[in-house]
C-alpha cells in the first residue's frame, strides 16, 4: 500500500523486474560475504562471525579413542552392536540459503520502495554476490498462503533460478502459513554450515518463532535483515492520511495521539525484540529503511 496523498509512484517503485535484479550482479561483485565480522547497521552494533564453509557428512567408521563422542552415530551403533562415528569432510562450496518475506505487509511504502521491492534486491544482491563467491545459491520465499524452497546450486543459473522465483512467485495454496511455521521449515531445508539470510519485516514475530531462529544458529551463520518503512519509525504529527490496497481504505488521524503511539509502540517493541535475539543468540542483524540504497545497507 501507499500513501494516497504522495504522486503516482512508477512502477518500479511497487514491484521488481527480472532485468532490474540481473542488473545488480556488477554492484554485487563489490560485496564480500567472506568477511570475518558483519557489524549490524544503524542503532545496531553486533558482531557475528562466519563460520565459514559446512561441513558435510561423509561415512561413519569405528570410534577411536580421542574421537569426540557429540560425534557418535547412535543409529550405526545401535544396528551393529559397536561404537561407531560420523567423520565429515569439508564442503568446497558454502550453501548460502535466503529466506525472503513476500507477505502482504511487505507490500507497503509511504516513501522509497516498497518493502517487497527493496527485500527483492537485497536478495538479488546477495544472491549475486554468493556467486561471484563460488557458494550455492538457494532460498526460501514465503507468503501467508504458500513457502516454496530452492535447493542450493552452483552457478549463475542457480541465480537466475532464484531471481526469477522472486519475479514470479509461487501462487498461493489452500494452506496459511505463520512465521513460525515458515521458521520451522527454513531449519529442515538450511544445511548445517550454511549461511543464512531472512530478509523480513519480521511482524508476526513470537516466542515460538523465536525459538526457531534460534535453534537455526546453532547450526548455520544466519544474518537477520528487518526492513521497515520511515512512517513506522517516525510518526507524522498532524494531518490526516489516508492508506489503501485499492480493496479498502483506512485512515490514520495524526491528531489521535494515543492511536499513533500505540502504533509506534509495537513498532518499536519489534525493533528491539529483533534486535535482543540477535544480541542473544550472537546473530549479524541489519536494518534497511524502504528509502535506503540496498548496496549500502549490505556493505
Amino acid at each position: 500500500m501507499l500513501a494516497s496523498k504522495a504522486p503516482e509512484p512508477a512502477k518500479d517503485l511497487i514491484s521488481v523486474s527480472l532485468k532490474t535484479l540481473i542488473d545488480l550482479a556488477k554492484p554485487a561483485s563489490r560485496l564480500n560475504l567472506q568477511h570475518s565480522q558483519n557489524r549490524a547497521q544503524q542503532s545496531g552494533a553486533y558482531v557475528s562471525r562466519f563460520k565459514g564453509r559446512g561441513m558435510e557428512f561423509d561415512e561413519a567408521r569405528l570410534y577411536q579413542p580421542g574421537d569426540d563422542i557429540r560425534s557418535i552415530d547412535w543409529r550405526v551403533t545401535a544396528r551393529t552392536g559397536k561404537t561407531y562415528t560420523k567423520v565429515f569432510r569439508e564442503e568446497r562450496e558454502r550453501p548460502v540459503f535466503i529466506s525472503v518475506d513476500d507477505r502482504m505487509t511487505m507490500h507497503f511504502a509511504t516513501r522509497g520502495v516498497f518493502k517487497s521491492v527493496l527485500a527483492a534486491k537485497l536478495a538479488g544482491l546477495l544472491a549475486w554476490a554468493a556467486e561471484h563467491n563460488g557458494d550455492r545459491i538457494g532460498g526460501q520465499l514465503f507468503t501467508e498462503q504458500a513457502c516454496h524452497e530452492l535447493k542450493p546450486q552452483n552457478g549463475r543459473h542457480a541465480v537466475l533460478r532464484f531471481l526469477n522465483a522472486l519475479v514470479n512467485p509461487q501462487k498461493s495454496t489452500d494452506k496459511s502459513f505463520s512465521l513460525s511455521q515458515v521458521f520451522a521449515r527454513l531449519n529442515q531445508h538450511a544445511r548445517p554450515g550454511s549461511l543464512v539470510y531472512i530478509v523480513s519485516d519480521f511482524r508476526g514475530i513470537n516466542d515460538e518463532s523465536e525459538a526457531y531462529i534460534a535453534k537455526l544458529s546453532r547450526h548455520c551463520q544466519v544474518v537477520l535483515i528487518f526492513i521497515y518503512d520511515p512512517l513506522e519509525s517516525s510518526l507524522p504529527v498532524k494531518g490526516r492520511f489516508r492508506f489503501t490496497d485499492e480493496l479498502k481504505d483506512v485512515v490514520v488521524d495524526a491528531g489521535d495521539q494515543k492511536g499513533l503511539s500505540d502504533y509506534h509502540q509495537r513498532f518499536i517493541e519489534r525493533q528491539q525484540r529483533i534486535e535482543s535475539l540477535a544480541k542473544k543468540t550472537g546473530l549479524a542483524f541489519i536494518q534497511c529503511s524502504t528509502q535506503d540504497d540496498p548496496v549500502q545497507c549490505l556493505r
